[in-house]
């Protein structure tokens, strides 16, 4: 699959996501889904980010949950639709959850609000 297929994937499958968190009870607003390898740089600089993060292939998106108007900002709160997203892969491409990050060490660093598809060895 070509980065160019996988993008129109992502979207559809983007869709797809919001709809399962409106089943879910969720409310969703959007947040990065497009980051300038500039700003990714300055992210790696400052340790809030990675320069190869999929943001910059159109590739991942951060979704901001809420219930009941109350920002969910915690990765628990992320956990059904983690876990669905995950659900949506193939044998053609891996959706990846932040929920399930870790740091170069093997350490859990969460970032529940990332959903990615794999892509060049990244998630």
């Amino acid at each position: 699959m070509t980065l160019r297929q996988k993008q129109s994937q992502f979207a559809r499958l983007v869709a797809a996501l919001i709809l399962r968190a409106d089943v879910l009870g969720y409310e969703v607003t959007l947040g990065e889904a497009w980051r300038s390898p500039e700003e990714a740089a300055r992210n790696a600089a400052a340790g809030t980010g990675i320069v190869n993060s999929l943001h910059t292939s159109r590739l991942a998106i951060d979704l901001n949950l809420f219930r009941d108007g109350h920002y969910l900002s915690s990765t628990e709160a992320h956990r059904p639709l983690g876990e669905w997203w995950e659900a949506q892969s193939t044998d053609a491409y891996t959706c990846c959850w932040g929920g399930r990050f870790k740091d170069s060490y093997g350490r859990p660093k969460p970032d529940g609000c990332h959903y990615s598809l794999a892509h060049g060895g990244r998630r």
